[in-house]
C-alpha cells in the first residue's frame, strides 16, 4: 500500500523499516508509528525533502492504557491533500524527545507546548522557556497529566523566567498587554534602535481555559461542540465543524449531503462578517476610522442573517456528530441572496475607495514584509500565508463540509506586505458571496442528521482542518471510551502566525508595528498580568493580579 502513496514511496525508500505500521484507518489521513528516536529524524526528511507542513504535536498521557506518554507530530502534504501523522511512544520514567525546531522552526511553540502541559523535554530546542504556563506555576507539574484534574487550583510558586536579551545597545519598550488601537490585549517586547525594531519577544498564553482537558474529562462527545464554539468569537463555526468533522471521519459516520451544505454556507457566512470586521479593524489601526464606520455597518446585515438561521449572531450552537441542528428554509435562502446582494453592492464601493487612497497605500504596502520564504518556514496559515504568495487553502486542499462540490478560487497574492494581506481578504469576500450564492442553488434536500444506532468506537485517529477567515483550525482528536474523546486537540490559525511576527515586524518603524500585528487578524489570548520599568531604578517588576486588585483599592479610597 505504501509504495503506491505519493509522498510515502518517497518515505519508504528513505525509512523502509520504520514505516512497516503505517495505517490508512481515514481516506487521505495516514498514521505511521516510529521509535522515538526516529522520530525527529522522519521529521525533518518529510518537512525538508518532501516539501511537508508542519501541523502541531499531540502530547497525549495513555499511561492507563500502556504505561507511556504518546507524542505525534502532524504534517500535511497539501498539493497531495493528505496528513501524516508520525506517532511515538515515550517511557512515563524518562519523558525525552529529540528537537525538531533548529531543522523545522515551525515546531517551536509546539514543542515547548508539549513541554508545559505534559512533560515531554524536546532536547536541543534552541529556546526551552516557558510558553504556555504562567510565571507562578510549580515547576514540576504538567497539568494535561491524567492525575489533575481540569478545575484544579495549583499553589503559586516564585519563578521568574529567563527573558530574551535585546540586542547590544537597543532599547526595550513594552506594547501592551493593552494597546490602544488593538482590540484585544498582547504583550511584547519590543527591541529598538531609534525608531527601528530590530528584535522582539512575545509573551502570551495567561489565560489557559483547559478546553482540551475539559474534552477528555469532563464533556461527551455532543457537549464538546458547544466548548468548540467558545474558543474564537470570531470563529465559532469553524471550531465546532472542525471537531465534529475529526470525529466524524474516526468513526465512517456519512454525514447528510444537506448538512454539508448548511455547515458550509454558514462558514462563508462567517468568513464574509469576520473579514469585513477585520477590514473595519485594520482602518481603525491607522487611523481612517470612516472605513471602520463604514465596514461595520455593511457586516451589521449579516449578522442578522446568522440570527436568522440559527438564533444566534455569535456561537450559532449549529454542529452536531452526524449533521446539524438548524435547517435553512426557502425564505431564509431568499433573505440570505437579498442581503448578500446588498452586502456585495456597497462593500464594492468601499474596495474602490480603498483601492485609490494614497494615504492608506502609504501605510500598507512595503509594510510588515513576510517573505515567502519566511512564512513556509514558520507554516503560516490562511491570508497571512496566501498574501506571501504560499497557496494553501484548506477549502481546496483537504476538503471538508460541501467544499469540494463548489470549486472554491483560491485567492493568492505576491506583495507579501500589510497590502498584499488586505488584498487577500478584500478579494475573499466577493468569492465567499459567490460560494454561498452557488451553494445555495445547488443543495440538496433530504435528512440533516445522520442516524447513529451504535456507541462510537475507541482508539479511532480523526484529523480535520477547516479554513477560518485567520486561516486553517485543526482539531485532532483520539476517540475513546465512556462517550468522550481519548484526546482532543485544538490547534487555531493565530498559533502559527504570532510566531511569524518577529519576522514580519523586524526593520520597521514602531509606528507600523500596530498594523503589521493588525495584518494577521491575530486572536490573542487574555493576559493578568503586567511588566512595568521602575524609571528611577531601571528594575523590571511584574504585578500579580492581588497585588493590582490591592493598588486598585487604594486608589480608589484616595
Amino acid at each position: 500500500m505504501a509504495k503506491q502513496q505519493g509522498f510515502l514511496s518517497d518515505l519508504w525508500e528513505q525509512f523502509p523499516e520504520i514505516l512497516e505500521n503505517i495505517q490508512e484507518h481515514v481516506p487521505g489521513q495516514f498514521v505511521a508509528k516510529l521509535p522515538r528516536e526516529e522520530l525527529p529524524v522522519v521529521t525533518k526528511f518529510a518537512v525538508k525533502q518532501l516539501g511537508a507542513r508542519f501541523v502541531i504535536t499531540v502530547a497525549t498521557d495513555q499511561r492507563d492504557k500502556s504505561g507511556d506518554y504518546g507524542i505525534s507530530y502532524i504534517l500535511a502534504f497539501d498539493e497531495e491533500k493528505k496528513f501524516l501523522v508520525l506517532h511515538s511512544d515515550v517511557p512515563a520514567d524518562d519523558p525525552r524527545i529529540g528537537s525538531v525546531t533548529p531543522d523545522v522552526p515551525a515546531a517551536n511553540w509546539a514543542e515547548r507546548e508539549a513541554f508545559d502541559l505534559m512533560g515531554i523535554v524536546p532536547e536541543g530546542h534552541p529556546d526551552p522557556r516557558r510558553l504556555i504556563l504562567p510565571d507562578d506555576f510549580p515547576k514540576d507539574i504538567h497539568p494535561l497529566r491524567r492525575e489533575y484534574q481540569y478545575n484544579e487550583r495549583f499553589p503559586e510558586e516564585d519563578n521568574t523566567p529567563p527573558r530574551m536579551p535585546p540586542p547590544e545597545g537597543a532599547t526595550v519598550i513594552p506594547m501592551g498587554p493593552f494597546y490602544p488601537t488593538l482590540e484585544e490585549p498582547a504583550y511584547f517586547r519590543l527591541f529598538l534602535d531609534g525608531e527601528k525594531v530590530v528584535g522582539s519577544d512575545y509573551r502570551g498564553f495567561y489565560n489557559h481555559r483547559a478546553v482540551e482537558k475539559l474534552g477528555d474529562s469532563e464533556l461527551n462527545y455532543n457537549q464538546v461542540p458547544f466548548v468548540a464554539q467558545q474558543i474564537c468569537g470570531i470563529c465559532g463555526q469553524v471550531h465546532s465543524c472542525a471537531y465534529v468533522e475529526a470525529v466524524e471521519s474516526a468513526c465512517g459516520i456519512e454525514t447528510p449531503m444537506r448538512a454539508k451544505y448548511i455547515r458550509t454556507i454558514l462558514l462563508e457566512l462567517e468568513r464574509i462578517h469576520s473579514h469585513l470586521l477585520w477590514v473595519g479593524l485594520a482602518g481603525h489601526i491607522i487611523a481612517f476610522d470612516t472605513v471602520l464606520m463604514q465596514l461595520w455597518r455593511i457586516r451589521e446585515p449579516v449578522m442578522w442573517l446568522m440570527e436568522r438561521v440559527t438564533g444566534n449572531r455569535k456561537h450559532y450552537s449549529s454542529n452536531l456528530i452526524g449533521g446539524v441542528r438548524f435547517d435553512i428554509t426557502p425564505e431564509a435562502a431568499e433573505d440570505i441572496k437579498r442581503v448578500l446582494d446588498k452586502v456585495e453592492e456597497e462593500f464594492k464601493a468601499v474596495v474602490d475607495a480603498i483601492a485609490i487612497d494614497t494615504t492608506l497605500m502609504a501605510r500598507l504596502k512595503g509594510v510588515g514584509i513576510l517573505t515567502e520564504e519566511n512564512a513556509r518556514a514558520l507554516a503560516a496559515v490562511g491570508p497571512t500565508a496566501r498574501g506571501s504568495n504560499v497557496a494553501i487553502d484548506c477549502r481546496v486542499d483537504h476538503p471538508y463540509a460541501a467544499y469540494d462540490q463548489l470549486d472554491v478560487q483560491k485567492q493568492v497574492q505576491d506583495g507579501c506586505d500589510c497590502w498584499a494581506r488586505t488584498l487577500v481578504r478584500l478579494f475573499e469576500v466577493f468569492e465567499s458571496i459567490r460560494l454561498v450564492r452557488k451553494a445555495l442553488d445547488e443543495m440538496p434536500g433530504g435528512p440533516i442528521m445522520a442516524k447513529i444506532d451504535q456507541p462510537l468506537p475507541a482508539g479511532k485517529v480523526g484529523l480535520c482542518s477547516v479554513e477560518a477567515a485567520r486561516g486553517e483550525s485543526h482539531h485532532y482528536v483520539l476517540t475513546g471510551g465512556d462517550n468522550r474523546p481519548y484526546r482532543w486537540r485544538v490547534r487555531a490559525p493565530t498559533y502559527p502566525n504570532l510566531q511569524a511576527v518577529g519576522c514580519m515586524i523586524e526593520g520597521e518603524n514602531l509606528a507600523d508595528v500596530p498594523i503589521c500585528l493588525g495584518s494577521y487578524d491575530p486572536c490573542f489570548s487574555c493576559t493578568e498580568r503586567v511588566e512595568t520599568l521602575d524609571v528611577n531604578t531601571n528594575e523590571i517588576r511584574i504585578y500579580t493580579k492581588e497585588e493590582l486588585m490591592e493598588m486598585s483599592r487604594k486608589k480608589s479610597k484616595v
